[in-house]
């Protein structure tokens, strides 16, 4: 017994540093978003079409990756995504190579990178699908699954961290900036790419859900149940739909309205008009409390079940925004920002902001407790349902389109948190009722 733990420590370790790719490539939408908001013509929404497409990606991929993952196993689903990733990568790249000055047809730029964007999201989609079950499965599921889902997603923050952070720098003056200045965050994410794929070909990885081909070849009966069979897996799949949602929503706005014009100009809701580096270590910070977050929850998930913490931070996070809405923005403090030196500084941002900002102690175990509830009790259609989980991502596109929406009908960027609160409040409901398996009766071996 001990000595299978010992050989599962070099996959756990590789399915975390997986967990990191996925939150860097995901995470440079949020500060190319700002660049876009900035182009000529463009408003809030727009710039969360970056951000859509790669979420988008996950509608069309999230099955086929689940039966890829049956069929093929987790490596080969790995490497392929991470060839994919690669490509999507360049393709943004291209984008920012293109001849381009302020003021210039942004569209042919504009089309280049959404195409990068969601062949990202391709890759994006096919690597959830294989980190979340895997390390579920290395912990025997349960509260020790979770646990791993945890830790792994603290590496996820600590990518997410970076990323804004990096990006601000990068950027600079927002109001100036286009595409070419993302270009070495992107060169950044291409190497990560390459590296990852010779490493991951050289490690060895168990196959515990991976179909057995003279099965397959001797054609079994189509079983007539599957995840969706499952009341708690139903709901569990809205839940995650809006989580992701709330997750890239909450600092993709706190981004926008941090570094919009304090003057309400045409198609646009007013600011801070903060620079987009400041801006980009208040993000940053956001995601470094996610980090904590999901450190402390790794650490509790042996004390605490994943229903008592989506219960707790589902209600906390929901009180925060609920909060934050109705503050004025001249009530302002100074908060503790992670800066890019791995130091902290300050900066003076509105009451509403750090609140919002503390919400990311609450989404950063949201994810975990989430997945465990809802593939609890699904045996053997773990796999596929990953996969459809991985369509259910998607909302992370969805929902922030409709806060810029919101944003843009509204004139206020605090009037579209509402999007929030409404998703928060299923997730409660799911913690407390949704998450219950009525479907027993099921054989799942």
């Amino acid at each position: 017994m001990n000595q299978e733990k010992k050989n599962y420590t070099l996959p756990i370790a590789m399915m975390f540093a997986l967990f990191a790719m996925i939150s860097f490539v995901t995470g440079l939408s949020n500060p190319l978003g700002v660049i876009v908001k900035n182009q000529p013509g463009i408003q809030n929404w727009m710039s969360q079409l970056g951000n859509f497409a790669n979420f988008f990606a996950y509608l069309f991929m999230g099955l086929p990756a689940g039966l890829i993952l049956k069929r093929k196993g987790y490596k080969f689903t790995a490497l392929t995504a991470i060839a994919v990733g690669f490509v999507g990568v360049g393709i943004q790249l291209l984008s920012g190579l293109m001849p381009y000055q302020k003021g210039d047809d942004f569209l042919p730029v504009f089309l280049v990178y959404l195409t990068g964007a969601f062949v990202s999201g391709f890759s994006m989609c096919m690597l959830n699908t294989v980190v979340n079950p895997l390390l579920n499965t290395l912990g025997g599921g349960g509260k020790r699954g979770n646990q791993l889902i945890q830790f792994g997603g603290s590496l996820n923050s600590m990518a997410a961290t970076i990323v804004p952070i990096l990006g601000g720098y990068l950027i600079g003056d927002a109001t100036r900036a286009v595409l070419s200045d993302a270009i070495p965050a992107l060169l950044i994410a291409m190497s990560i790419f390459a590296l990852a794929f010779v490493v991951l070909f050289l490690v060895s990885l168990p196959e515990p859900h991976m179909e057995n081909p003279a099965e397959a070849a001797a054609g079994k009966a189509k079983d007539k149940y599957s995840p969706m069979s499952f009341r708690h897996f139903v709901f569990g799949t809205i839940a995650i739909f809006l989580y992701v949602g709330i997750e890239v929503g909450i600092p993709n706005f706190i981004n926008l309205f941090l570094t919009a014009p304090q003057t309400l100009t045409e198609g646009s809701a007013p600011g801070m008009g903060v620079d987009a580096g400041a801006a980009g270590t208040v993000v940053g910070t956001y995601w470094f409390l996610m980090l904590i977050g999901r450190l402390s929850g790794g650490v509790l998930g042996g004390r605490f079940s994943a229903k008592t913490q989506l219960t707790f931070v589902s209600a906390l996070a929901m009180l925060l925004v609920v909060v934050g809405i109705f503050l004025p923005a001249d009530i302002t403090v100074s908060m503790p920002v992670f800066k890019a030196d791995i130091s902290f500084g300050m900066q003076v941002v509105p009451l509403s902001v750090m609140l919002f900002v503390l919400c990311g102690l609450c989404t950063s175990i949201m994810w975990g407790g989430i997945f465990n509830l809802a593939v609890e009790g699904i045996g053997k259609y773990t796999a596929l349902g990953s996969g459809i989980f991985m369509v259910m991502v998607v909302g992370g596109g969805v929902l922030p389109l409709l806060q810029g929406l919101v944003a843009d009908i509204s004139g206020s960027y605090m009037t579209s948190y509402w999007v929030i609160v409404a998703g928060l409040l299923y997730l409660l409901y799911y913690a407390l009722i949704g998450s219950k398996n009525v479907n027993t009766d099921i054989p799942v071996k």
